[in-house]
């Protein structure tokens, strides 16, 4: 791009009064130990090389190195255990680090239960048709063994709503689709607090119908991986929705007007 072109990208950004921020060293330092991060060269439960090490490597002071750590820290990659002499620990998050935050922006705008269901219903029956097809023998054996040891022990626990919605979490993270497992991630806190609280007054008024609502769950979970067995990504598709359509009316029936902050706080 000639100057003459790029004149008039100057003058707009004069006018507007943006300057281009120069990032700081402690900035530039924390980027690159994020870059180590993501590219796996430093792994979770590492430690960070000590400070004299750093400090020499990338040419910087021992405050604008600590600064760095702290940014990476802010951002829970980095764990610091005061005191230590072990100093920083590489501590990769999982979903719960944006999971608070999302459900705090749900809360304040007024969002409701009924919503996060809808979002769920279109994630979940894709992630469905997507396993069936990419998925692994492994990955149904283990969705399988969840189905014959968690549930029923979850059952005579009186804890079944918890464990429903592990299950549904475990199936989406199972698809292999890395934005889909974090978004279910995000919104698994608000649907396993929604579910466990339905649940449990359900086995306190209606033990009659909380054990005919688990083992319609159970018939509907073992259908899901006969067909993810079979490659039927139509059919598990097709079936998960249904599910989720059941599972809707059952947990939200005269609760639709229930907001995220009411079950979070």
């Amino acid at each position: 791009m000639t100057d003459e072109a790029l004149a008039p990208v100057f003058d707009a950004r004069a006018a507007t009064g943006r300057a281009i921020r120069t990032p700081k060293t402690a900035e530039l330092v924390a980027r690159k130990l994020r870059r180590m991060i993501v590219d796996g060269e430093l792994k979770d439960g590492d430690h960070l090389p000590h400070e004299a090490e750093l400090m020499e490597h990338f040419s910087v002071s021992r405050p604008t190195l600590r600064e760095a750590v702290r940014v990476l820290e802010a951002e829970r990659l980095v764990e610091v255990r005061r005191g230590s002499r072990s100093g920083a620990r590489v501590c990769v998050p999982g979903p719960e680090v944006v999971a608070r935050p999302a459900s705090l922006l749900l809360e304040l705008t007024g969002a409701t239960v009924a919503d996060v269901y809808v979002a769920r219903e279109a994630i979940e029956p894709f992630a469905a048709r997507l396993l069936a097809e990419v998925g692994t023998d492994e990955d149904f054996d283990e969705l399988e063994r969840f189905v014959d040891e968690a549930i029923p022990s979850s059952f005579a626990s009186n804890s079944f709503g918890q464990a429903a919605a592990e299950f549904h979490l475990l199936m989406v993270q199972k698809a292999g689709n890395a934005t889909l497992a974090l978004i279910a991630g995000m919104l698994h806190e608000i649907y396993e607090r929604h579910t466990m609280n339905v649940t449990r007054e359900r086995l306190e008024t209606d033990t009659e119908r909380y054990e005919a609502n688990y083992k319609l769950f159970v018939r509907s979970q073992r259908k899901l991986i006969k067909l993810l067995r079979t490659r039927d990504g139509a059919g598990a598709f097709t079936h998960w929705q249904k599910h989720m359509t059941v599972a809707r009316e059952l947990v939200l029936f005269g609760r639709e007007s229930t907001k995220v902050r009411d079950i979070l706080d």
